[in-house]
C-alpha cells in the first residue's frame, strides 16, 4: 500500500474519541446565523394595520335589469247565490194513514205501560196487605201463646195457694192439737216433744230449721234484675201475727244499695205470711238476712 492513498482511507474512519469540540462550535454558529435571518426577514409589527379601499370596475359595460313586476290580486269571489228552499210536497193519502197509525201505535203503547204500572202497583200493594196480614196472625198467636202461658202460671199459682191453705190448715189443726197437748201439759206438767230436753212448757225460740224455710218463702219473691258488686246483705225484722200473717216490716240494716234493700222490702210484702215452725207456731217478730248471692 502507498503512502499517499493512507491518508484518503483516514478520513472515512471514525475519529477517535474526544475530537467533538469542532463540531460543537459549528453548531453554535449554524443556529446563531438562523436566529439572525428569523429576527431580520420577520416583520414583528405591533400595531393595527390601516385598511385600504379599492373600486372595482368591470371590463365590459352590463346593462342592469328591469324590476319585477307587481303580483297580480285576484278578485274576490261572487257571494252564493241564496238557496231556494223548495216547498214539500203535499202528504199523500199513503203517507196520512202511516202516521195515524204510527199515532195508534205510540197509544197502544202508552196505555199498555200505564196498565203494567198500574198492575204492578196492585201487586206491590197485594204483597202488603198479604204481610200485614201475616203478621196480625202472627202476633195474635203469640197473644194467644202468652195468654195460655199466664192461665197456667196463675193455675199453678193457684194451686201452690191451696196446696199452702191447706197446709195451713194442717197446721192450724196441729197447733189446736199442741195447744191442746200443751194445756194438757200444764195440766199434768210438760208440753215438749218426746226429744225435748229441758224444763219448760214449749220451746221460747224457732227450730234449727226454721231460719233457711223463713227465707226460701220470701226469697222466690224477690224480683232483681240489677247487678251489684261483692255480697252485701240486707237485714229485716218481720212480725207476723199468730196465724203468720205479716202484720209490718222493718229494714233493719242497709245492704249499701237501695234497689237490693227496695227488692227484699217488696219480696216480704209479696210474701204475706210467714210459714209454721215445726211445733206449728209462727215466731214473731223474726230478723232475716237477705244475701245477695245466696
Amino acid at each position: 500500500m502507498s503512502a499517499a492513498a493512507l491518508p484518503a482511507h483516514d478520513s472515512l474512519l471514525p475519529r477517535p474519541p474526544g475530537g467533538h469540540g469542532a463540531g460543537a462550535l459549528l453548531a453554535l454558529l449554524v443556529h446563531a446565523g438562523l436566529i439572525l435571518a428569523l429576527t431580520t426577514v420577520v416583520d414583528w409589527r405591533t400595531r393595527t394595520p390601516e385598511a385600504v379601499s379599492a373600486e372595482l370596475w368591470a371590463a365590459v359595460p352590463q346593462v342592469a335589469a328591469p324590476p319585477p313586476p307587481e303580483p297580480q290580486v285576484a278578485p274576490p269571489p261572487p257571494p252564493p247565490a241564496p238557496a231556494v228552499r223548495a216547498e214539500p210536497p203535499p202528504p199523500r193519502e199513503a203517507d196520512i194513514a202511516l202516521e195515524k197509525a204510527r199515532e195508534r201505535k205510540a197509544e197502544q203503547e202508552r196505555r199498555l205501560a200505564k196498565d203494567l204500572e198500574e198492575a204492578e202497583r196492585k201487586r206491590v200493594a197485594q204483597l202488603k196487605a198479604e204481610e200485614k196480614k201475616k203478621q196480625a196472625e202472627e202476633d195474635k198467636r203469640k197473644q194467644e201463646a202468652d195468654r195460655k202461658k199466664l192461665a197456667e202460671a196463675q193455675k199453678l199459682q193457684r194451686e201452690r195457694e191451696a196446696q199452702e191453705a191447706k197446709a195451713d190448715e194442717a197446721r192450724v189443726a196441729q197447733q189446736r192439737e199442741a195447744n191442746l197437748r200443751r194445756m194438757m201439759g200444764q195440766a199434768g206438767g210438760s208440753a215438749g216433744t218426746a226429744n225435748s230436753t229441758g224444763t219448760a212448757a214449749q220451746n221460747a225460740g224457732p227450730s234449727g230449721t226454721y231460719a233457711g224455710k223463713l227465707i226460701v218463702a220470701i226469697r222466690r219473691n224477690i224480683v232483681f234484675t240489677g247487678s251489684l258488686s261483692g255480697n252485701p246483705v240486707a237485714t229485716v225484722e218481720v212480725t207476723a201475727a199468730p196465724g203468720g200473717s205479716i202484720i209490718s216490716r222493718r229494714l233493719v240494716k242497709s245492704s249499701g244499695h237501695k234497689d237490693w234493700d227496695d227488692a227484699v222490702m217488696r219480696a216480704v210484702e209479696r210474701t204475706g205470711s210467714l210459714p209454721r215452725d215445726t211445733d206449728g207456731r209462727v215466731p214473731s217478730p223474726v230478723t232475716i238476712d237477705f244475701n245477695f248471692r245466696d
